[in-house]
């Protein structure tokens, strides 16, 4: 078993991380949390899920233990896969999700891309207990460190490319990334992603 992966960056991409670890290059899924927390950085540690099935072996990377242990919780809720799990964990921040549970808020939960009233309902009821037994409720508020990207085709590009490997079509995506760029110019890679993935 794969505890984590450190190495150089040797590729970033809102989606997937590329990480040289003596020669060899690991492909692993990101979350946008953990993408804006490697932003920049030359050497990353990458803590690491395991995704072995009969027709794929993935590997999941998140900066924190505590990102992997949530990943870990959604993926126990039935129905929740791991592409699910990331697009939860990179519309919300681990401390959103606690707070999420926490307080019931089913609405907020909705906002993301493939979940349904029942499907929120699940997570909120089964991951209440479970995040409280490993006190994942005293989570600290992450504050990542933003940079927006200069040029405004390069987030524009990242974004359509980025939620296009998450599973939407091209189309739409571009769509929803040339309006939200209108909107705020200066707007972040992530930041568009996130607020795309609340629109697609």
């Amino acid at each position: 078993m794969i505890e984590f992966i450190k190495g150089e960056l040797a590729e970033l991409t809102p989606a997937l991380a590329v990480v040289d670890c003596h020669g060899v290059g690991y492909g692993i899924n990101v979350s946008l949390n953990t993408y804006s927390a490697i932003q920049g950085k030359r050497e990353v540690k990458l803590y690491i899920y395991e995704s072995i099935r009969e027709d794929a072996y993935q590997l999941y990377g998140f900066s924190t233990r505590q990102e992997r242990e949530l990943f870990m919780l959604l993926i126990s809720v039935s129905g929740i896969g791991g592409n699910t799990a990331r697009m939860i964990l990179s519309a919300l921040s681990p401390a959103e999700l606690c707070s999420v549970v926490s307080s019931g808020n089913e609405k907020l939960l909705k906002t993301v891309k493939g979940i349904g009233l029942k499907t929120a309902q699940r997570i909120i009821v089964e991951l209440k207990d479970k995040m409280d037994a490993v006190g994942m409720e005293a989570l600290p508020g992450q504050s990542a460190s933003r940079q927006p990207l200069a040029a405004n085709q390069e987030v524009y590009e990242e974004a359509v490319a980025a939620l296009t490997m998450l599973g939407f079509a091209a189309a739409p995506s571009q769509k929803v990334v040339s309006a939200l760029l209108q909107e705020e110019p200066d707007a972040p890679v992530e930041k568009v992603i996130k607020l795309a993935l609340k629109r697609l």
